[in-house]
This record gives structure tokens, sequence and C-alpha cells, in this order.
């Protein structure tokens, strides 16, 4: 977890032999340079890494199962959005726990790693042996990072909605192949026709399809690399699962598979940088802190740990700089060379990554209102035990829906970035799932620039003592003081502080009482058909779920009167996201 320059022998810089090194060192734009790289290659995959790590707050309503709609009218199209909204990204949430073994997991690794380096003398067979296993481990997070910038490369060649010339918003219907003109919020204009000779592509890369014919092959790339692939596999006694898989995803993993297979038979740094990132953007995935204290104690716990490591002890430089596979970052320009553990970026980001989910949930929970609903109240005496019902007013949590804001890129771009830009639309309003794709992000913005400001304190300090440094010593302090400054300039504290991802608050149906300014006290319980019933127990709750689960699970799996032991399906949809 350090940051460490280095230089060819004889440097002058690292021999101390100028009088003013660091002027020496900021005349030297190779170095300036290479520590830019470093910068934006570290801020850069934390930044996407965490837009990725984005899903339904707690605080946005689920997506309502198909049985429950309303609207009966809804189009395919729309179901399979809804589908999207559903997916959850893995997650594994940290414990308070963690703060101590994640210190002494990783003092055990590098202690290991540094002894087994001396042991062998040179560490070519470990680097061999480590660059096969972290070939074969990367696979995986390779082929998401390679997905998912297909992804984002898709809707940007061809988003679903654009701004035209004529600063009027258009939605691309893949299904019609046509190109239907609506007004600021999405709505079809009426009396305007849907331009069929359109082409799918936005703005000034419509001129890449002047001919009819070239339209057409537009239209069937946008729809190869748009369709989706339902893949169904059950097997009996483990259980069901269902993938969408796209065209781009296929790609991504041979993609993935012939990186891992070039950098195995040829290593080099940037096949190395490579891999690092993609570790880092599927860690960041993957991991959340799942509240604000329990990623405070990790960070804090890893902040002496990277002290301790790095100035008292010789373990942590002299594995960082023999051992040649992706755990690090690193940058070389004119003999000279930076680099960066995959720890200073991961650490930090996964609290970073959750500051965005904290923004996307002060989002949804700023929407959240409270109906008067009149209802019956069963409560059971502390003293005698008995259980009275009486019917009383209440308030009623209403959730907003959640409005998927993944994978928007093309979509704010054209229609209310550089589309808006062109057309003089700047403030126009947007349809909801563009503008939502908007929301406000001031405390990932701060620990954003926390974070920057850490690690150009860590380049700086490596200026001024030619010595490797604990980037957590920086980064720490950076983050964690940057959103801790922005919750109590905001007046949110109490929310930053409340807001976990354990699950408790995901809730729906639920009763509060409310202050004389509004603002919710606390929570009454769980309505069920207009009664609040708290004389039972969360743990009589939770079971009846889970019991209920289980049996339409079992349901489903149910076929022809018997079981099925292996089933697969695989079901071809075109998909548009609304």
């Amino acid at each position: 977890m350090s940051a460490e320059p280095s230089a060819p022998p004889g440097d002058p810089v690292l021999q101390a032999a100028s009088p003013n090194p660091i002027l020496d060192f900021l005349r030297d734009r190779h170095f300036l340079l290479l520590e830019l790289k470093l910068l934006i290659g570290a801020a850069g995959i934390i930044y996407i890494g965490a837009h990725a790590s984005l899903r339904r707050p707690p605080s946005a309503s689920p997506v309502s199962k198909k049985g429950d709609k309303k609207d009966e009218k809804n189009t395919g199209e729309e179901d399979e959005e809804e589908e999207d909204e559903e997916e959850t990204p893995i997650s594994q949430g940290l414990e308070l726990s963690d703060a101590i073994t994640f210190p002494l997991m990783a003092a055990a690794m590098l202690i290991g790693l540094y002894y087994v380096i001396q042991w062998l003398q040179d560490a070519a067979l470990l680097n061999q042996v480590l660059r096969t296993y972290i070939s074969f481990m990367s696979l995986m997070s390779l082929a998401t990072l390679y997905a998912h910038f297909l992804e984002v490369a898709t809707s940007l060649v061809f988003p679903t909605w654009w701004r035209g010339s004529d600063g009027l918003l258009r939605k691309v219907s893949q299904k019609a192949r046509a190109v239907v003109v609506c007004d600021d919020v999405g709505n079809a204009m009426v009396g305007r026709v849907r331009d069929d000779r359109q082409g799918p592509l936005p703005g000034f890369l419509a001129l890449l399809t002047p001919l009819a014919v070239l339209r057409r092959l537009a239209w069937d790339a946008r729809g190869v690399l748009t369709r989706r692939w339902l893949f169904t596999l059950y097997v009996h006694g483990i259980g069901d699962n269902r993938y969408r898989i796209r065209f781009t995803h296929v790609v991504a993993i041979v993609l993935s598979s012939v990186t891992a297979v070039v950098y195995f038979w040829a290593p080099s740094p940037f096949l190395s940088n490579l891999l690092g990132y993609s570790l880092c953007y599927g860690s960041l995935l993957i991991l959340s802190p799942t509240d604000f204290l329990t990623g405070s104690l990790v960070l804090v716990g890893l902040f002496f740990y990277d002290i301790v490591m790095v100035f008292y002890t010789p373990y942590m430089l002299t594995v960082a700089t023999k051992l040649d596979v992706p755990i690090k970052l690193t940058f070389q320009s004119a003999g000279r060379r930076s680099m960066l553990g995959l720890g200073d970026i991961v650490l930090p980001g996964m609290l970073m990554a959750w500051a965005l989910r904290l923004d996307l949930y002060m989002h949804f929970l700023r929407k959240v209102k409270y109906e008067s609903t009149e209802l019956q109240i069963v409560e059971r005496d502390a003293t005698s035990g008995e259980v009275t019902t009486r019917t009383e007013t209440k308030h009623k949590e209403v959730k907003a829906r959640y409005t998927n804001v993944k994978g928007r890129w093309g979509d704010v771009l054209w229609a209310g970035g550089i589309g808006a830009f062109l057309s003089g639309a700047l403030r126009r309003q947007l349809p909801v799932e563009v503008a939502a794709a908007n929301f406000r992000k001031p405390y990932f913005y701060a620990v954003m620039g926390g974070y920057t400001l850490g690690l150009v304190v860590t380049l700086a300090m490596l200026l001024v003592f030619q010595k490797g440094q604990p980037a957590l010593l920086y980064l720490v302090p950076g983050v964690l003081g940057s959103l801790t400054a922005t919750a109590m300039a905001r007046g949110e504290m109490g929310d930053v502080w409340k807001y976990t991802e354990d699950g408790s608050l995901d809730t729906k149906d639920v009763v509060v009482d409310l202050d004389a300014e509004g603002r919710m006290m606390k929570k009454v319980g769980k309505v069920e058909d207009g009664v609040v019933d708290t004389s039972r127990s969360d743990d009589v709750d939770d079971k009846k779920k889970k019991d209920d689960d289980d049996s339409k699970r079992g349901k489903r799996r149910e076929t022809d009167g018997g079981r099925g032991l292996v089933m697969m399906t695989l079901d071809v949809r075109d998909v548009e996201k609304d």
C-alpha cells in the first residue's frame, strides 16, 4: 500500500546531489507527466467503478412485480426495464470485526511473501506462480470491465434519448426502427409523425449514415448490441439462476481470455496495469463498507498498518519492488518509475463508492412522502400482556419508485449535455429516467476531492523525502475528513450515520410517527391489510417472509407433477432503456 518513485542508477535526484531536488523534479516534465498518469489512473478507476456499483437505495420503493402492476398496457420493453432495475449486484458487506482482521490478514500475507522472497533469493519463480494465479482469478473482473466499457460505448453511440439541432427531444425505438419526436419530459408530441427514415445515430453522428443502406446497417448494429439473451439454469438441489447476457458480454469474455493468456506468456507493464484496473473495478462492485462507522474503522485500522509496514519494516517496499505482478499500478517515463498499490485504490475507493450510493439514497429520501391513513393498531400491554386493538390515524411512508440510473451515459450526454448545448436547450427539462441519472452528488464529489488532495500530498512527500510513502497516511484523512466535513456542513450527519447497506432500511408499507415539522420521529410498524400489529416480534415476520419465499421457489420449480433435475432455457429479446 505504498507509493514509491524510482530512477535509473546514477540519477541525481535519488543520489541527492542537487541542493534543490524539488525544483529539479518540477523542471522535469517527464516526472510531472508520470505522476499525472498515476493520479488520473487511480481517481479514474474509482470514478467509473463507483458509478457501476450503483443500485436501488433503500429509500426508493422496490420495482413492482408484474402481477401488481396497475397499468396493464405496459410493453414488454418496459417489463424488461423493470427486471433490469430488480437486478442487484452481489455485495459483500464488511463487519466491525473486519477493522481488526483486515490489518492482521494483510500483515500476515505481506510478511509471508517477504520471507518467501528471501528464501528463494530470486523472485522469478514466485512471480510466475502469482502471475498464473492472478491471470486466472482476474478473468471475471476483466470480463466485467470490458463488458461495462462496451456497454458505455454503445450508449454513447446509440443512445435512447437525444436532442436534435432544433432543440426537440427524440426517442429511439429499436422495435419500430423509428425515431419519435417528444416533448421535454419524453411524451410523444401530438401531430408530429415519427421519422422512419431517421437512423439511430444522434446529432452529428447521423452524418455517417447518409444512405438508406447505411441506416439499415446502423439499425442492425444497434439491435445486435442491445439484444439480450435471458439464460435460465436450474439444477435440482442447488437452485435456479437467471442471467441476462448481451453480445457485449460474449465479446468481453473472449477479450478477457485473450488478455489473460497474452499477459501470462508475454507480461508487460500495460497489461499488468490493465489487470490491476480490472481487479480494482471488480472489488468496487462487490465490496461495501456497510455503514459509515464500519468503513471508517476499517480505514483507520489500515491507516496504522500502512504506516508501520512502510516506515518501520522492510516488508512493504521489498514485496512491492520485487514482485512483478498486478498488485500495483506502475507507470514509467524517461527511465523513472512510480507505483501505487491496489490497496490504496480499493480501500478508500470502497468508501467513496459507498458515498455515491449515499448520494443516491439521499436523493430518493427527499422524495419520501407520508400519507395520512386510518389504521387498526394491535398492541400488547407491557404489564399485563393483554393484546388490544384500536383505530387511529397514522402516517404511512410512501417511497418514490426507483428509476434505474445506471448505464445512461449516452442519454445524459446527448439529451442534456452536448446535445442540449449544441441546440441551445441547456436549461430544458429532461425525461424522468434521464434526469434521475443527474442526481446531486455532494458527498461523492467531496470524497473525490479529498482523495485527489491526499494523493497529491503523497506525491509531494515523495519529492521531499525521496523514499517510499504509506499512501493511506494521506488518503484516509483526506477521504474521511472530506466526507465528515460535508455531512456536518450540510447538517446531515444523522442521515449519514444512519445509512446502512445491511438491508434493515429496505422496508415497505411502514407506519411512522411525525413531529410538528412533518419529519419522521420513529417507526411504528408495518401495515398489512390496514392493520399494524406491533405485538409480533421481528423474528416472526422474518421467518414468515422466508417461508413464503421458499414456498414460491418450490412451486416455480415443480414441472408437470414432478420436479426437474436440470433445466436450461435461452430467450432472445430486444431491450430498450425507457
